[in-house]
């Protein structure tokens, strides 16, 4: 997921150095009918960009889950929240 909204991210001109752009996540599991499954997983990607970037940031991550492989693979069978926090640097 992370590579896919950096890639989204790139296609605005907006850098995603490690400095820069970093993920808190957790996740559920559960029991369910006697076997252990991931239920859910939240994501908070935190992205600081230089100013004016936040809305073009904001937009690039309300599309990028379509286009990535991992989530489209696990959409429907677990729970995928997301959360973009955006902080503008200095220009």
């Amino acid at each position: 997921m992370m590579g896919t909204l950096a890639t989204v991210l790139a296609g605005k001109k907006i850098p995603t150095p490690e400095d820069r752009y970093w993920a808190d996540v957790e996740g559920d599991i559960e029991n369910v009918n006697g076997v252990l499954k991931i239920t859910s997983i939240r994501v908070k990607c935190h992205l600081k960009v230089p100013a004016g970037k936040s809305g073009e940031a904001r937009e690039a991550f309300s599309s990028y889950l379509v286009r990535c492989p991992a989530a489209q693979s696990v959409i429907g069978c677990i729970d995928i929240r997301d959360e973009l926090v955006v902080e503008e640097m200095p220009g």
